[in-house]
C-alpha cells in the first residue's frame, strides 16, 4: 500500500473571531513575524518553519480545536513573559520523565481562547 511521502508541516490554521487582535496577540506578545495580510479575515504569520494561518471563518466541516505546542528553551521566562497578556491555564510543571529529558509545559489561551502549550525538553 503506498503512503505519501510527507516532508515536513508547512502550515498551520487557527479561527479567530477578530483576525487583527489574533495576529497582534501572535505577532506582539508571542514575537511571532507577520508575513502579510489576505484581506481582513485571512493573516499569516511564521511559527518557526512553519506557517501559521490565522482565518475568521471555519469550515463548518472541520470543527473542533486544536493546540499549538511551543517548544522554548525556559518554559519559566516564557511564562512570565506572556503574563498578564494571555490567559493562563496553569503554570509550568512537569508531564513526564524520560530516559534523557524531563517533559514541562504550561497551557494558556489566545485572544480567541484558543489553547496553546509552552513546552520545555528539560535534559536530565
Amino acid at each position: 500500500m503506498a503512503v505519501p511521502n510527507i516532508q515536513n508541516l508547512g502550515q498551520i490554521a487557527v479561527v479567530a473571531t477578530d483576525v487583527e487582535r489574533a495576529s497582534a496577540f501572535y505577532r506582539d506578545v508571542l514575537g511571532l513575524p507577520f508575513l502579510f495580510s489576505a484581506g481582513p479575515n485571512l493573516s499569516f504569520l511564521m511559527l518557526g518553519d512553519v506557517r501559521l494561518m490565522v482565518e475568521s471563518n471555519s469550515n463548518p466541516d472541520f470543527g473542533g480545536s486544536s493546540t499549538l505546542y511551543l517548544r522554548v528553551q525556559d518554559i519559566q521566562s516564557a511564562v512570565d513573559s506572556i503574563r498578564g497578556k494571555a490567559e493562563l491555564i496553569d503554570e509550568p510543571h512537569l508531564i513526564a520523565t524520560m530516559q534523557d529529558h524531563e517533559l514541562w509545559m504550561s497551557f494558556f489561551k489566545d485572544s480567541e481562547g484558543n489553547p496553546l502549550a509552552f513546552m520545555e525538553e528539560r535534559p536530565l
